[in-house]
């Protein structure tokens, strides 16, 4: 990858974040005084932007549909693949060279995930890196997932690897895996906002009852 020109946007994720615009402004319509404020693509609204959402569970959805903006942009999804084999680029390609998950998330023996990406990006090489570099588990798969999917299996600690909302506010907040979506290095494409924004509106949507928005119709948990 040479920056953002070999990155062109899918039209399938185009198509899902016009979805997901529609429905953060359903969403928020029920008890709200007003619209939501417009941001750019690249940024995220701030918590306070929702405090006019009067009924607690609209508000309470549309801060995780604002957070979800992070969690299903191509640097978050691409590493929660829903099969064996990570992503990579704004268009979801497969990882190359081939590789896979293996037992724990973090590739086979012999092609372990660690032997190329280190705990930093490579500005020479183009290597992303961060410390821990590993696929999430199979149970956290998001690729192709709705925000209502995504919202539901964070709340299960059967899917989440045991963890509580607390930990799961502290995790997107502060771990320094996740932190790599906002220095993505080598002219990649960032997550929305920023790692303190995003944990802060994942703090406040489980402040107000940790709601999810609704299913697309026919989507199953």
């Amino acid at each position: 990858m040479r920056g953002k020109a070999v990155e062109p946007w899918h039209p399938a994720l185009a198509l899902a974040a016009a979805a997901l615009f529609a429905s953060c402004g359903a969403s928020s319509s029920g008890g709200a005084s007003g619209p939501l404020a417009e941001v750019a693509a690249g940024e995220l609204r701030s918590v306070a932007s929702f405090d006019h959402i009067a009924d607690r569970e609209a508000r309470s959805q549309a801060l995780f549909l604002e957070a979800s903006r992070v969690l299903m942009h191509p640097r978050c999804v691409n590493c929660h693949p829903d099969g064996d084999v990570p992503h990579q680029g704004l268009a979801l390609a497969l990882h190359e060279p081939p590789v896979e998950r293996g037992p724990t998330g973090h590739g086979v023996v012999g092609m372990e995930c660690e032997g190329c990406h280190q705990d930093r990006n490579q500005p020479l090489t183009r290597v992303p890196g961060a410390p821990q570099w590993h696929l999430a588990p199979i149970e956290m798969a998001w690729v192709g997932k709705s925000a209502a999917f995504i919202c539901e299996q964070l709340k299960d600690p059967a899917r989440n690897g045991g963890k509580s909302l607390a930990q799961i506010v502290r995790h997107n907040a502060h771990d320094q895996l996740v932190a790599w979506g906002w220095k993505p290095g080598a002219g990649r494409e960032p997550a929305p906002g920023t790692q303190k924004q995003f944990g802060a509106l994942v703090a406040a949507w489980v402040e107000t009852g940790a709601e999810c928005p609704e299913a697309p119709d026919g989507e199953a948990d």
